[in-house]
């Protein structure tokens, strides 16, 4: 009898035979292209039964082969059957790699346009060239045998109130419309679910873990827009919400609108955009101008009702994870030690205290000991979650989306008494954590040139880690908000007053331990007595930093007095709300510190 995986494997190959194509590419995006797949859109684990984030699988007449990251490779063993699939590396050996040296030349291997970004088909097309043809689908195959696919989860359309966004959708259109003008183009494309939510403040809960709906829109220069999702799923008042402009459409009418554009100049983000667009528009006779998308800067610049919100919802979250450190402070000292599992558990219960909490902003990271040495480690994945042991540490990165906004932080706890190397390690990634959140720069700074801040104390010692020092991050919106970021790549966007990122060194020992010091900073403008003001971070979480994993004397004067000064703000901030053991907790959590 056949596995469920070879029965699909037989009915992709059957359907290579039958339209005389030699391999199809099946990568982990959907049409949305966004970080969050959901359930219905899930091709690539229906597929193969991988759960990763990442990844794509290709599938030839005779051969098949799965690529994922440094992040699964032990994962991928264990969903992946080996008898059907060879494994691979996603960035040491990519797909088109692989399919250069596997599939014969002249061959010709299937896409759907809809699952790449427009930026891909341009390169993968340039790399193959002369040697295979790519074969651009106009339906996925997938989608014609995945007969038990689930129903795409519909949720209700939250209209969000100019007072709680700090903008009417009619003023932000015309900004961006601006803009659009300002590239020369007619019209742009919004293909980002979290700027089309943005554009036209609203949300949904479409996506597990990111508050949008699955939609599209465009936007023209004479600011009106083109709204793309099924009208029985909208409020009464959704046009006099959004404004004067508006046309909603069923996303069936998405290509004929498309191809109205024609003559037109179109801006489309060939990053973000999957390339479905840029050919439909093409084939239409517009011109595409390839822009990043209009909305993405003055989304990430928080205006004050924003800010308002994300530093209110802080102060709750701090709430919840003050109780939850509390709890499990004493569940250890009780010799009660629970596994990973139970432990975000009970941390989403705490935030779920808060009626305010719409979702989690992704999955809890909950790492214990050797785990948390894995940076994307997620319990859910492994066939049975780790267990606290004492004299170690537990590593736990989560967040809430609530009405006002986006939290995420990261906390790595003493279970017991950590060893003197953890301690070491702590103090180096929290010397670039102070280093990070005490820095001055000048306006035009880019997330690159903050990133040395971060490791510059570890690399001293010869030590480094393996992913950005920050993202951006949405209010009430993604969790992994573009276009600014902190990290050794060069991107080459500046930091602006009202960002919202993330500060996050770590370390991390292989079969070890892990640790992680993460809080969201705001950019902000500081008056000097120069002849220019400077940008600075000023923090907006509120949770205590463990000092049992902190060395103090590693810790320079204007180290320790930052340090001790944040824990005043979370003192001062946290203390009305809470009661009792949690009260005291935080006291003795918050405690001024100093050297021996």
């Amino acid at each position: 009898m056949l596995t469920t995986t070879e029965q699909r494997l037989t009915a992709i190959r059957e359907w290579l035979a039958q339209h005389n194509i030699d391999a199809l590419l099946v990568p982990h995006e959907d049409e949305y292209l966004g970080e969050y797949v959901p359930a219905h859109n899930e091709r690539l684990h229906w597929l193969t039964g991988f759960t990763g984030s990442a990844g794509a699988a290709v599938i030839t007449k005779d051969k098949a082969a799965i690529f994922v990251d440094g992040r699964y490779t032990v994962q991928v063993t264990k969903q992946v059957p080996a008898e059907f699939f060879e494994y691979r590396h996603l960035i040491e050996e990519p797909a088109l790699d692989w399919i250069k040296e596997n599939v014969e030349k002249g061959a010709s291997v299937a896409i759907d346009p809809r699952m790449h970004s427009a930026a891909w088909l341009n390169g993968a097309q340039g790399k193959l060239a002369g040697s295979i043809e790519l074969k651009i689908l106009e339906s996925n195959p997938i989608d014609d045998i995945w007969h038990d696919r689930p129903e795409p989860f519909v949720s209700d359309v939250r209209l969000m109130p100019t007072e709680s966004v700090g903008q009417s959708s009619e003023s932000k259109r015309a900004e961006i419309a601006e803009l659009i003008k300002n590239s020369g183009a007619d019209s742009a494309v919004i293909t980002a679910l979290d700027s089309v939510c943005w554009l036209l403040n609203i949300r949904g809960l479409d996506v597990s873990r990111l508050p949008v709906l699955l939609s599209h829109a465009i936007l023209h220069c004479d600011a009106s827009v083109e709204f793309f999702l099924d009208p029985a799923r909208l409020p009464a008042d959704f046009e006099a919400h959004v404004g004067a402009g508006l046309s909603v459409y069923h996303p069936e009418k998405l290509q004929t609108q498309l191809e109205a554009l024609t003559g037109k100049k179109v801006l489309v983000d060939p990053a973000i955009s999957n390339a479905w667009f840029k050919l439909i528009l093409q084939n239409s006779g517009a011109t595409v101008i390839g822009a990043a998308d209009p909305c993405l800067m003055p989304k990430a610049a928080k205006n004050d009702v924003e800010i308002a919100g994300m530093k209110a919802c802080h102060i709750r979250d701090g709430v919840a994870m003050s109780k939850f450190l509390s709890w499990l402070d004493n569940e250890v000292a009780n010799a009660k030690l629970h596994d990973e599992a139970t432990l975000a558990d009970k941390l989403e219960s705490f935030r779920k205290e808060d009626p305010t909490l719409m979702d989690l902003s992704f999955d809890t990271i909950s790492a214990a000991g050797s785990n948390a040495a894995m940076c994307h480690y997620n319990h859910e994945n492994q066939p049975e979650p780790g267990q606290l042991e004492m004299d170690t540490l537990y590593l736990v990165d989560s967040g809430g989306q609530y009405l006002d906004g986006t939290t995420d932080i990261t906390r790595t706890i003493a279970i017991g008494k950590p060893s003197e190397e953890m301690i070491k390690q702590f103090t180096l990634a929290l010397k670039g954590h102070i280093g990070v959140a005490r820095a001055r720069f000048p306006k035009g700074t880019r997330g690159y040139q903050i990133d040395t801040l971060a490791r510059q104390h570890l690399w001293a010692e010869g030590y480094d880690y393996d992913h950005g020092t920050g993202h951006g991050v949405g209010h009430f919106l993604s969790v992994h908000e573009g276009p600014a970021s902190i990290s050794k790549k060069h991107v080459d966007v500046p930091l602006v007053e009202g960002m919202v990122l993330s500060n996050e060194p770590g370390y991390y020992r292989a079969d070890a331990f892990g640790i992680r010091i993460e809080n969201l900073e705001l950019v902000v403008e500081k008056p000097t007595q120069g002849d220019f003001p400077v940008l600075a971070f000023e923090s907006l979480t509120r949770c205590p930093i463990d000092t049992r994993n902190i060395n103090v004397n590693m810790l320079t004067r204007p180290e320790l007095t930052w340090l001790n000064e944040y824990h005043q703000k979370v003192w001062d901030e946290i203390n009305p709300l809470v009661e009792g053991d949690v009260r005291e907790w935080l006291r003795a959590a918050t405690q001024p510190i100093v050297h021996a």
